[in-house]
């Protein structure tokens, strides 16, 4: 034992009557957070369930689709193709990703030969598919569709729509929680 010590340990035997009550008080309160932490259920977490949801929805993803595109660049990919021609602000919004992101995606994008960007007035960019990009997209379409049917798989139709319904409520009720809050509308295009 170091003298240190040796010097530490008489000086608390010496002077319980400093020490005590506040070791009292420390050993009751990490009884309550110990008795706070087993009441709660890590499996009945929101939070924690939406995190392994996640993450076997990415999973899936990669076993149906492969690994040549994200589930992101699919959203992406999508979006492209539902509404030709959105600039690269627009189209972060409506994916609900940051601008940084979304610009550093569109270049690895365009440099696999999926989308091209067309430079606009004011230093915007406007994103559109090439053909290798919609056929990729196309190519996927088949697969898509049996994840969605993997991810429900078991849960019956009508727990299926309503897990939808719910995620989508979940989705519209803390849009502005996230850090890329999703646009849609025309206003999306004011802020």
């Amino acid at each position: 034992m170091s003298d240190e010590t040796r010097r530490a340990v008489y000086w608390f035997s010496r002077n319980a009557e400093f020490y005590e009550p506040v070791m009292v008080s420390a050993m009751e309160n990490m009884k309550d957070v110990s008795e706070a932490a087993s009441s709660l259920d890590l499996y009945e977490e929101p939070g924690h369930l939406i995190r392994r949801a996640h993450q076997i929805s990415v999973a899936m993803f990669h076993e149906k689709l492969g690994r040549e595109v994200t589930p992101v660049q699919y959203a992406v990919l999508r979006m492209l193709y539902e509404c030709p021609g959105l600039d690269q602000v627009t189209l972060a919004q409506r994916v609900a990703l940051d601008t940084s992101t979304t610009a550093e995606m569109a270049a690895r994008m365009e440099s696999k030969g999926w989308i091209v960007r067309q430079v606009l007035p004011r230093r915007q960019r406007r994103l559109l598919l090439t053909p290798a990009g919609e056929e990729l997209l196309h190519k996927f379409i088949p697969a898509v569709k049996k994840l969605r049917a993997g991810l429900f798989d078991g849960m019956g139709e009508e727990d299926a729509e309503d897990l939808i319904r719910l995620l989508r409520k979940f989705v519209h009720l803390n849009n502005e929680q996230s850090r890329a809050p999703l646009r849609v509308n025309d206003e999306s295009k004011a802020d």
